[in-house]
């Protein structure tokens, strides 16, 4: 029968789902050993830090939209739903490309 390895800390899917949660967890996996040290880790944590300055940029814009009686309340109901949904995708189209190449995948 083969020895178990003991795992210390979070498995590396934990990590990666943990990273998306807001952007503190992500610079924190980028810095601490052994989290730094897994190149899909990184691409999460990269890829959570770029799409938090994202919904930071639709948030302002969001703010101003809501000055637009009717159509600027639906243009920002679906701009928040659309964020929501490319939180969900694992790898985003335009982020995804640029946090592999800071990740070295």
């Amino acid at each position: 029968m083969p020895e178990e390895t003991p795992q210390n800390g979070l498995s590396e899917s934990a990590a990666s789902g943990l990273a998306y949660l807001t952007f503190i967890p992500a610079i924190i996996f980028l810095v601490v050993a052994p989290y730094n040290a897994s190149p899909t880790i990184r691409f999460h944590s990269w890829q959570s830090i770029f799409l938090g300055c994202v919904a930071v940029g639709v948030w302002i814009l969001n703010i101003i939209l809501l000055f637009i009686p009717i159509i600027g309340w639906l243009i920002s109901i679906l701009l928040v739903l659309s964020l929501f949904v490319i939180w969900i995708v694992f790898v985003i189209p335009i982020i995804g490309p640029l946090a592999a190449k800071q990740a070295g995948v």
